[in-house]
């Protein structure tokens, strides 16, 4: 149904004219995410099971075209299942099909292209392809441009975006149940949404679903809109919360092994606060349309919640969030810490 060579042309044209790589040219990524795996295996205690993706310098279109890869994976069987609706909608079942088609491809490439502007890495791990292998992507132009952009230490800032990585190479790797957990909550939630080609008003053809809002529940974790049934706002719920303590849980990582071991460290939080609040008003516009916009208050919330937890019993007590899918908080744990660790701390005296 969906053409996916549209997806590609319409991202590298929103990913516009890619600036120069400044002082990001000709870095050691890999250099970088070995020592990075060293520091975070020696603060979180966490143990991998499978070798750390060998570092992948990309520009914004191979970004683009590597994610791109990812969602049709994720979109391919929705594409079908609205097919089969349109199907039923009579003679304009082909033309719909292709309008629908080129409409899901159109957005997708718009979503990619305008996020290979802002991403500066990546750990890509597939969660509805297990056996798919994980990479881990540094986009040099965008490093280069944050770094003259903030005015900060190139050496220090680009060893601290591979702690942030890095972290979530061990979270996925080091915690054997999480890819499964968060792979099953999203199946079940895909399997939940009923795609509804809703009749237009005064005869006129078929409304098409949303698109954008799909790609933004698996892209970032969105799940801002299609709540539709309680057992799908329980899904919402639990994976906002999982990707709240999985990006908290890398932002308290990053500052706390960064301000150790990092030299010219001073600064790099506010820079990086400062680069995620400095957006124009169209940007800001775009990311609330698409629901982008939560990403940034995940990574607030959860490190606030990571932080406090580790303030009240160090990395120790916050790893207890990764014992088991139970241990996990809870959507309204994220915003008080101290319920959470008298919850975890109750059950293992209870026990």
């Amino acid at each position: 149904m969906v053409d996916w060579s549209i997806a590609r042309q319409v991202a590298r044209l929103a990913a516009g004219t890619e600036p120069p790589p400044g002082k990001a040219a000709g870095a050691d990524f890999a250099g970088m995410s070995a020592n990075a795996e060293r520091l975070v295996a020696d603060y979180t205690g966490l143990k991998l099971v499978e070798p750390v993706p060998a570092a992948e310098p990309v520009g914004r279109r191979q970004w683009s075209e590597i994610n791109i890869q990812t969602l049709q994976g994720f979109l391919d069987p929705v594409a079908e299942r609205m097919s089969g609706r349109l199907e039923k909608t009579g003679p304009f079942a082909g033309a719909l099909r292709a309008a629908a088609g080129a409409t899901l491809a159109a957005e997708v490439g718009i979503i990619a292209g305008y996020m290979s502007q802002r991403v500066l890495g990546q750990y890509e791990v597939s969660l509805l392809q297990p056996d798919a292998s994980a990479r881990l992507l540094y986009v040099v132009p965008n490093l280069g441009h944050a770094i003259g952009e903030l005015g900060v230490d190139a050496d220090a800032f680009l060893a601290w975006i591979a702690l942030h990585e890095m972290t979530h190479v061990f979270e996925f790797s080091g915690v054997p149940w999480l890819r499964g957990y968060m792979a099953g909550l999203l199946r079940e939630y895909l399997h939940s949404v009923e795609v509804r080609i809703d009749s237009g008003g005064a005869g006129a053809l078929p409304r098409l679903p949303a698109i954008a809002e799909l790609v933004d529940q698996f892209r970032e974790g969105g799940l801002v809109a299609l709540v539709q049934t309680s057992e799908q706002r329980d899904l919402m719920r639990r994976l906002q919360a999982a990707m709240s303590v999985i990006e908290g849980y890398s932002e308290h990582v990053m500052d706390a092994v960064g301000g150790e071991h990092l030299e010219n460290y001073a600064g790099l939080r506010d820079a990086m606060e400062r680069r995620r609040a400095n957006r124009t008003a169209p940007q800001r516009l775009l990311e609330k349309l698409l629901g982008l916009d939560l990403k940034m208050r995940q990574y607030d919330l959860g490190k606030r919640f990571c932080d406090g937890v580790a303030a009240r019993g160090g990395i120790e007590l916050l790893n207890r969030a990764w014992e088991s899918p139970e241990s996990l908080p809870h959507l309204g744990e994220l915003s008080d810490p101290g319920a959470w660790v008298d919850r975890i701390q109750g059950s293992r005296a209870a026990a």
